[in-house]
C-alpha cells in the first residue's frame, strides 16, 4: 500500500512546476521551523542542551486534481525541543495519503485524522503545540447514500512518534439529519448519530483476564430551534484494564461519559451552560503504555481557555479517569449610544466553571470482576480540582484606544492536578487582574501594552514554599503590515523563597510579508504546565534564543 501512496505522492509533487500552465491540478503546502537554544541558568533551574540548539520542523505538500488528492508531510526533530517528548527524534515521512471522491463516496488510503462524535470514544488529531499527532494509518471510507445520511468506517493503527502502536482500531459512525431525510419543513431541526470503536491488542500476559478486544460506543442528539441549541452525547467503554506493571491498580470497571450543552444566542446576547460527567474513560492505543501519545480519545475541558499569561499560569487538565464538571458562559453586548454602551458599545463576558472528583463507593480492589462500583451520578460534594470565575470587558474608548479588562478568581488543586505528593503544594487560590490597552498612533502604527497581576494564597498548609504573587508587563509596537517588536517581563516578586523572586524577561521581533512570517527572540521561561483544550504538557525552565519561520503556499 505504501508503494502505491509513494507513487501518487511523487506524481503530485512532479506536477508542481506544470500545474498552473497546464491546469493539471493545484499544489498547496506549508512549512514550519522552530529553533531554540538552551543555556544553563541555575537561578531558574534551566539546563543546557547537549546539542546547544534543538529544533522542530515540518513541511506539508498536498496535490489536488478534481476529485483526487494526495500528500505527504516531512518532519524533522534534531533533536526535539525540550518541551517535547524525547521520543520525537530524527527525520522521516510519517504522514502520507491518497483520497478520492465519486458519487458521494470518499475513499482514503494511508494516513488520516478522524473523530467520532465529539471525540469521547475516538479522536485522531494533531496539535503541534502539545506534541500530539496520533494520525491513523489504514483505510477510511465515507459515504452519503441519500441527503441527510452520513456514514463512515475505518480500520488502522495509531501513530506514536515515528512508529505505530500495537492496537488495531475498527470504527464506524452514522449520522441522520431527520429534517433532510424526511424533507420536513419544521422550525425544529434534529440530528441523531451513533458511533462504535473497537481496539484489538494481543494478550501478552495469560495470568490475568485481559480482554484482547475492547469496544466502546456512543450516541448523540442535536436539536436546534431558532436561537436555541441543545447537544447531548453518551459514551460507554467496556472494561479495559491497564498498567500491568502495577497490578494493584488494575481497573476492570467499565467507563462512561455524559455531556450536555444548551445555548441561546441572539444579537447582543448569548448564554450557554454545559455539564459533563466522566468516569474511567482513558482509552489508549496501547494498554500498557503511559503518556499522551497513546491516548486515542478526547475529553474537552469545560474551563475557559485563557490567552493571557497569568490567567493561564494554572491551567486545568481534564481528568478522564473521573470528574464532574460544569461551565456557564454569559455574553452581553451593550448597544452604541446606550448608558452602558457609550459611543462605541461595550462587550461583556461572564464565565464560571468548576471541576470536582466523582462521589461514590469504589471498593478496595479492582483485581477481579466482583467490583463494588457505585458512583453517584451527579454530585459536587467531593474534592474540588479546579474553579474559575472571570469577567471580561471589551471597550473602545475612542477612535485610537481599545481596552480589554479582566478580573478572575481561580482555585487550583496543584497537589492533584500536577501529581505531586499530597500536601507538597496544597490548593492555590489566585485573583488575577488584566488590563490590555491598544493605542493607534497613526495609520499602520500602533502600540499595545498588557499589565497583569496575580495574587495567590494557599488554602491549605503545604510542605513546600509557594510561588506566591506575580506581575507581568508587556509592550508591543506594530508597524503594519510587516513588523512587530515586543518586550515582556514576568516578575515573581511574591515567591516565599527569596532566592526565586526573579524576573523572566523575553524580547521578540517579527517580520511578515505575504504568506511568510519570521520571528526571533531571546528570554527566560518558567517551568510550568501548558494546556490546549484540556490536554496538557510540562514545560521545563529555559533560557536562550529562539527562531520561528512559517510559510504557506
Amino acid at each position: 500500500m505504501k508503494k502505491i501512496l509513494c507513487f501518487f505522492t511523487t506524481l503530485g509533487i512532479s506536477l508542481l512546476g506544470f500545474s498552473q500552465e497546464l491546469n493539471l491540478g493545484e499544489v498547496h503546502g506549508d512549512f514550519n521551523l522552530n529553533l531554540q537554544s538552551y543555556q544553563e541558568d541555575k537561578l531558574i533551574g534551566a539546563k543546557a542542551a547537549d546539542e546547544i540548539i534543538l529544533n522542530n520542523a515540518y513541511l506539508n505538500l498536498n496535490y489536488l486534481k478534481g476529485n483526487f488528492a494526495t500528500g505527504i508531510r516531512y518532519e524533522s526533530y534534531l533533536n526535539a525541543l525540550a518541551d517535547y517528548d524525547p521520543d520525537f527524534k530524527g527525520n522521516g515521512i510519517p504522514y502520507m495519503y491518497a483520497t478520492y471522491n465519486i458519487d458521494g463516496l470518499e475513499v482514503t488510503a494511508g494516513n488520516y485524522y478522524e473523530q467520532l462524535g465529539s471525540g469521547l470514544i475516538f479522536r485522531s488529531y494533531e496539535e503541534k503545540g502539545l506534541g500530539i499527532d496520533n494520525a491513523m494509518d489504514g483505510v477510511r471510507v465515507k459515504y452519503s447514500p441519500l441527503k441527510g445520511i452520513y456514514l463512515k468506517s475505518f480500520i488502522g493503527k495509531s501513530r506514536t512518534y515515528f512508529t505505530y502502536a500495537d492496537g488495531i482500531f475498527r470504527g464506524a459512525d452514522g449520522e441522520l439529519n431527520i429534517n433532510d431525510v424526511f424533507n420536513l419543513k419544521s422550525k425544529t431541526k434534529a440530528i441523531i448519530g451513533g458511533s462504535f470503536i473497537s481496539r484489538y491488542q494481543k494478550r501478552e500476559n495469560v495470568m490475568f483476564k485481559i480482554p484482547q478486544n475492547v469496544a466502546a460506543y456512543a450516541s448523540r442528539l442535536n436539536i436546534i430551534r431558532g436561537n436555541w441549541s441543545y447537544y447531548s452525547e453518551f459514551a460507554y467503554k467496556l472494561n479495559d484494564p491497564a498498567n500491568l506493571l502495577n497490578k494493584s491498580k488494575m481497573n476492570y470497571a467499565p467507563g462512561s461519559a455524559l455531556t450536555n450543552n444548551i445555548s441561546f444566542s441572539k444579537k447582543g446576547f448569548g448564554l450557554s451552560a454545559e455539564i459533563h460527567r466522566i468516569d474511567n474513560m482513558t482509552f489508549k492505543s496501547d494498554r500498557d503504555r503511559n503518556g499522551k501519545a497513546y491516548i486515542i480519545n478526547y475529553i474537552p475541558t469545560l474551563s475557559k481557555p485563557h490567552s493571557y499569561a497569568l490567567l493561564a499560569m494554572y491551567p486545568y487538565a481534564t481528568q478522564s479517569d473521573g470528574e464532574i464538571a460544569i461551565q456557564v458562559d454569559l455574553f452581553l453586548k451593550f448597544k452604541k449610544g446606550s448608558m452602558l454602551g457609550g459611543k462605541y458599545g461595550t462587550k461583556l463576558d461572564l464565565n464560571y466553571s468548576r471541576m470536582n472528583a466523582l462521589s461514590g463507593d469504589y471498593g478496595k480492589s479492582f483485581l477481579n470482576d466482583e467490583v463494588d462500583y457505585t458512583p453517584i451520578p451527579l454530585c459536587f460534594a467531593q474534592e474540588r480540582y479546579f474553579q474559575d470565575m472571570n469577567l471580561e470587558i471589551n471597550k473602545k474608548i475612542n477612535k485610537k484606544i481599545k481596552t480589554t479588562c479582566i478580573i478572575a478568581n481561580q482555585t487550583y488543586n496543584k497537589d492533584f492536578i500536577e501529581g505531586k505528593p499530597t500536601g507538597d503544594y496544597g490548593v492555590i487560590n489566585s485573583t488575577i487582574l488584566v488590563a490590555d490597552i491598544s493605542y493607534k498612533i497613526k495609520n499602520g502604527h500602533s502600540i499595545r501594552t498588557e499589565l497583569q497581576r496575580l495574587g495567590s494564597i494557599q488554602l491549605e498548609s503545604a510542605k513546600k514554599l509557594a510561588e506566591g504573587d506575580w506581575s507581568m508587563g508587556l509592550l508591543e509596537y506594530t508597524i503594519s503590515p510587516n513588523w512587530f517588536f515586543q518586550i515582556q517581563d514576568m516578575y515573581n516578586w511574591g515567591n516565599e523563597d527569596v532566592n526565586k523572586q526573579l524576573h523572566y524577561v523575553n524580547i521578540n521581533a517579527g517580520f511578515m510579508k505575504g504568506a511568510n512570517r519570521f520571528e526571533v527572540g531571546y528570554g527566560k521561561k518558567r517551568e510550568g504546565i501548558f494546556c490546549v483544550g484540556g490536554v496538557c504538557k510540562t514545560v521545563p525552565s529555559s533560557n536562550g534564543f529562539n527562531l520561528s519561520i512559517t510559510s504557506s503556499f
